[in-house]
C-alpha cells in the first residue's frame, strides 16, 4: 500500500509482478519435469530390422505383458481371465489401435493365448512393438 500526499488515505493496490514471477517459475518447472513422469511397465522388446515408432496420441492404448506373464494394460495390472472383458469395457471404438508389448522372454505360446483373448474382447487392429535391431 501506498500513502498518498494529495489526498488523506491510503491506496490499496495489488502488486502482481512477483505472482506472475512465481507462476512462471512453476510453469518452467511443470514443462520440464512433466516428460519424466510418465510411468511405464519394463518390457525387454524383441528386436527386429524394420520398426516405426509408436505414435503420440493419447488415444493409443499399450498391453504389456513382462517375462513373468503379468499383463498391464496402460498402468493397471489384469489377470489373463480379465483381459476380454477388460477390454471391451476399455476400447468403445472398434477401430481404436491397440499394441501389444510383450517381453522378448515370454514363451510365444502365452504371447498367443494373449492375443486370443484381445480378438475375442472384439479389437480388431493389433499393432505389435518391437525395438530396432542394431547392426
Amino acid at each position: 500500500m501506498e500513502f498518498n500526499t494529495r489526498k488523506s488515505g491510503f491506496i490499496a493496490q495489488i502488486n502482481v509482478v512477483p505472482f506472475v514471477d512465481v507462476m512462471l517459475v512453476l510453469l518452467v518447472i511443470f514443462m520440464i519435469t512433466a516428460p519424466f513422469m510418465t510411468q511405464g511397465v519394463e518390457v525387454d522388446l524383441p528386436r527386429t530390422k524394420t520398426v516405426k515408432t509408436l505414435p503420440e496420441s493419447s488415444q493409443k492404448l499399450v498391453l504389456n505383458v513382462e517375462k513373468d506373464k503379468t499383463i498391464h494394460l496402460q498402468e493397471y495390472e489384469l489377470e489373463l481371465q480379465d483381459l476380454a472383458g477388460h477390454l471391451k469395457k476399455v476400447m468403445q471404438d472398434k477401430q481404436q489401435m491397440l499394441y501389444l508389448r510383450a517381453d522378448r522372454q515370454v514363451p510365444y505360446g502365452f504371447v498367443v493365448k494373449v492375443m486370443g483373448r484381445i480378438k475375442d474382447a472384439g479389437v480388431e487392429t493389433l499393432g505389435v512393438v518391437a525395438e530396432r535391431e542394431d547392426e
